[in-house]
């Protein structure tokens, strides 16, 4: 058979690359619990997209040169709400990126709007004794500085999740490899925006197909 007669290959964009070019101008917003793992699957997610990754209270941190417990402590909660939302504004007004936001920053109907506009977001959803599980040790969560830190838990469950499930996606965030949760946004977020699955592939374990 000559050179000629060979069908040329075909080529398929990667997952990746479908995403990023489908976003557009819009960014990926992680929200959900705190440990639930919005900062450790946001880096990864942004690695694998080649997109920048900000953690919002790191931003909120170097802005106010203070800690987040500082800022609590010294401020009050309300200013920490009003400081989270204009520098969650300021991110998402800086491009196509990734972005993990601590866990009462979705309850702002404010900030809900301009994701909204300006990403598409993605609700790590992990139950109580998986969040108790990750921040027991953790001594960095002025929320949690009660007497009852489970019953706090709970409580914000109770809360919050009603507002998370209004997330445009939900991934089950559990005791498995990140690497596989990465995967699951990532196929969720293929299917979201393009509108299929690369492949016909089945959705993944973690993935709301109701999302």
């Amino acid at each position: 058979m000559s050179d000629a007669a060979v069908p040329a290959p075909t080529t398929h964009p990667t997952l990746e690359a479908d995403i990023t070019a489908a976003l557009g101008p819009r960014s990926i917003v992680l929200v959900g619990m705190m440990g639930a793992g919005k900062s450790t699957i946001g880096r990864r997610m942004a690695a694998r997209l080649k997109l920048p990754f900000t953690d919002a209270d790191t931003e909120i941190e170097t802005a106010a040169d203070m800690t987040i417990p500082e800022i609590f402590e010294t401020h009050g909660e309300a200013y920490f709400r009003d400081g989270e939302a204009r520098v969650i504004a300021r991110i998402l007004d800086s491009g196509p990126i990734v972005l993990a936001t601590g866990g009462g920053a979705f309850m702002r109907e404010e900030t809900r709007n301009r994701i909204r506009d300006r990403a598409i977001s993605i609700w790590l959803k992990a139950d109580s004794d998986i969040i108790m599980r990750r921040v027991r040790r953790r001594a960095d969560r002025p929320l949690l500085q009660t007497a009852d830190p489970e019953a706090t838990v709970n409580r914000l469950l109770s809360e919050r999740e009603p507002v998370y499930k209004s997330a445009d996606l939900t991934i089950a965030s559990r005791d498995v490899p990140h690497d596989r949760i990465v995967d699951e946004c990532l196929a969720a977020l293929h299917a979201h925006l393009c509108g299929a699955r690369p492949d016909g592939e089945p959705p993944p374990d973690g993935l709301n197909a109701t999302s």
